[in-house]
């Protein structure tokens, strides 16, 4: 793919990612520019996923077309107005429990119906995590790749970061964002992962009433998830350990013995 270089200037960053700043471009649109420490095909990567959710039907921002500004590799994204459901939550704590079946919904929807794209599948993308998570030993290793192996595989969209900072609360309908980590697998362990996310933040914050909170936000979550998806639930507990055991990759310190704690559980 040909990309377009341009020299401007961009102004204060909308937001900061892990992987990117965000800013805002023409009307109509935002710029995500990758830091330099980035593989500069990594736009490339994130345009063709973007693409084939876009065709899925998948409520996300259209994407445009891969640029070089100022000497680094971004993308262009339909700018979708609304704060972050994170951004609201820490406004409007009392709007969790609302945020969580929305969240649930949001997620259900997503995993509503086979999906077949040229992306990487869940099952991959666990295993490279799992092989350069340099927290774990190599009896954790060996255990959560074993572990892995006995998993069933799936034929979802899976978004692989889905938390609320993701979700948009755009109009007329919330927007998932940032795809980067999309694959296609089982669903359930697109569900674990988010469960990780959430109650590896529990256990970390630094407040009672933040911990309490997100605990609350996720059980509401994962009881409205499985009300609309019924499954096997222990094929998602059976998920946790081993989606925690990938995360360890994430160099997330405040969390690594927590996500130790959940990986031991595979031994």
């Amino acid at each position: 793919m040909s990309t377009q270089s341009i020299n401007r200037t961009l102004g204060i960053p909308l937001a900061l990612g892990r992987t990117a700043e965000i800013y805002d471009w023409e009307p109509g649109w935002v710029l995500k520019l990758y830091f330099d420490h980035f593989d500069p095909g990594i736009a490339n990567f994130e345009h063709r996923i973007a693409t084939a959710i876009s065709a899925a039907g998948i409520t996300a921002p259209a994407v445009g077309e891969v640029v070089r500004v100022n000497g680094r590799v971004g993308l262009l994204y339909e700018n979708c107005e609304g704060q972050s459901m994170n951004a609201d939550l820490h406004k409007h704590f009392f709007h969790g429990p609302k945020h969580a079946r929305k969240m649930a919904e949001l997620h259900a929807e997503m995993h509503g119906r086979p999906m077949q794209a040229d992306i990487a599948s869940t099952r991959h993308r666990l295993e490279c995590k799992i092989q350069d998570a340099k927290p774990l030993s190599e009896n954790f290793r060996t255990a959560a790749l074993k572990a892995l192996e006995t998993m069933p595989d799936g034929d979802r969209l899976c978004h692989g970061d889905f938390h609320p900072g993701n979700i948009l609360l755009s109009q007329p309908k919330p927007t998932t964002i940032d795809w980067i980590d999309a694959s296609i697998g089982s669903p359930l362990a697109d569900v674990a992962r988010t469960s990780i996310m959430l109650l590896g933040s529990a256990a970390t914050e630094s407040t009672w009433f933040l911990r309490y909170g997100i605990r609350i936000l996720h059980t509401i979550y994962l009881r409205r998830y499985f009300q609309l998806r019924p499954g096997e639930l222990n094929e998602y507990r059976r998920w946790l350990p081993i989606v925690a055991a990938g995360r360890l990759n994430e160099g997330i310190d405040e969390q690594k013995d927590w996500l130790l704690t959940q990986a031991s559980k595979l031994l």
